[in-house]
């Protein structure tokens, strides 16, 4: 593996609500394995050769998350958790903020959704290697099926070229000074907050950099829904059993 820079950070973001999880309980905090489901992304990182880890979660709950996450599972990249806003992107801004007091516009940042608990650390180099070279990049894989576009009336419009499509993961990472840039201008004028649905989107419409896309996992899924939690078990019970670690 090529050296990465030290001057890094990873924001892990633990901020959202979960509604489809329907449940009462936050789904980063929904237990995996016997464990919080937040505690796999910040297990990741904090084996990876990123310095320092910032944790955004709700507003209310940082207490309890230095001392039942940061506390209990011994994490000691954790150096601030901040609260996260209305938007996804108001709780990307907070932990941009915060990572700013360690971090030189030439730094790389890393923004991963807690909600991704099996982000492997080859991954995580991978996306820091690609990032010092290029930037700007996503961890993303090839979609597996083929995807159409609909009309007003949900009937299938046209068939897209699946060769060219990817499906978006996280991490994304970037240099500093780009991304927080980018995040400063979009939040100036709400007609640039509309439709944005992930960080390396305010990077190319704010900034016009390209943004690399570099090899994630098809394990790397997002817990959404109680089905991607039953998956989100079998596959980390399959890595332990293939590793031949516990989880």
């Amino acid at each position: 593996m090529k050296a990465v820079r030290n001057d890094t950070a990873a924001i892990v973001l633990a901020a959202g609500r979960g509604t489809r999880m329907h449940t009462a309980v936050a789904k980063q905090f929904l237990l995996l394995d016997g464990k919080p489901l937040i505690y796999y992304s910040l297990r990741a990182f904090e084996e990876s050769p990123v310095e320092r880890i910032i944790l955004v979660c709700r507003e209310g709950e940082s207490s309890w998350c230095r001392t039942e996450i940061i506390g209990r599972f011994g994490f000691k990249k954790v150096t601030a958790i901040v609260c996260g806003g209305k938007e996804r992107y108001h709780s990307v801004y907070a932990g941009l903020c915060a990572a700013g007091e360690s971090l030189s516009d030439r730094g790389l940042v890393l923004i991963h959704d807690g909600a991704r608990p099996l982000i492997a650390r080859t991954v995580i180099e991978r996306t820091m290697e690609e990032a010092a070279q290029y930037q700007a990049c996503v961890a993303a894989m090839p979609v597996k099926d083929t995807i159409k576009t609909a009309d007003a009336e949900r009937f299938a419009e046209k068939t897209l070229d699946r060769s060219r499509l990817w499906q978006i993961q996280t991490p994304q990472v970037f240099s500093y000074g780009l991304v927080k840039g980018a995040y400063d201008r979009m939040l100036t004028d709400p007609r640039y907050q509309k439709g944005v649905t992930d960080d390396a989107m305010v990077v190319e419409t704010m900034t016009g950099v390209r943004v690399r896309l570099v090899e994630g996992g098809y394990e790397n899924i997002k817990v959404t829904t109680p089905e991607d939690l039953i998956l989100a078990e079998a596959l980390l019970k399959h890595e332990g059993a293939c590793s031949g670690k516990d989880a």
